[in-house]
């Protein structure tokens, strides 16, 4: 497995942190609590922020850091390569896992498993931890991606 060094860039800015023990990063409404991932995004000029919970009106929100470990909600391979304008991390296109976790929060986050891991180690209702491995390496640097490993 690769892990990236603190250095290595996220794939996705805002989405988790990296280091030992790495997090995903989403947004919470401060009226109700109720928690978005991936988190919202407001830059200036966008719309304001507002609650995704239909029985709420709060126009506030905080990033807040999600538990680390979930149980696998539901799993699934991905056998064939996507089209247009899809790019494949490796060349030729090597299948992956994709597992769905729940979280203590009471969301569900969907993400691809852990390298050297498949379908055949998950298992519904099993528990699995956040990792950050490296994508790819171009140009500019080391790109790294959150992703699900099964905990034995």
């Amino acid at each position: 497995m690769s892990v990236p060094s603190d250095a290595a860039t996220p794939a996705v800015e805002g989405w988790f942190t990296t280091g030992e023990e790495p997090r995903l990063l989403a947004s919470r409404c401060t009226t109700c609590s109720n928690v978005v991932f991936p988190p919202v995004s407001v830059d200036a000029g966008a719309a304001s922020f507002f609650c995704r919970n239909p029985a709420c009106d709060g126009q506030e929100q905080d990033t807040v850091e999600l538990s680390r470990r979930g149980r696998v909600w539901s799993y699934t391979d991905a056998q064939y390569q996507p089209p247009a304008p899809y790019v494949p991390a490796s060349d030729p296109f090597e299948p992956f896992a994709l597992a769905a976790v729940e979280l203590p929060e009471g969301i569900v986050v969907l993400g691809q498993v852990a390298q050297g891991y498949g379908v055949a180690d998950l298992r519904v209702g099993a528990e699995a931890e956040l990792v950050v491995e490296t994508l790819n390496v171009d140009e500019t640097g080391e790109r790294s991606i959150y992703r699900w490993r099964p905990v034995a």
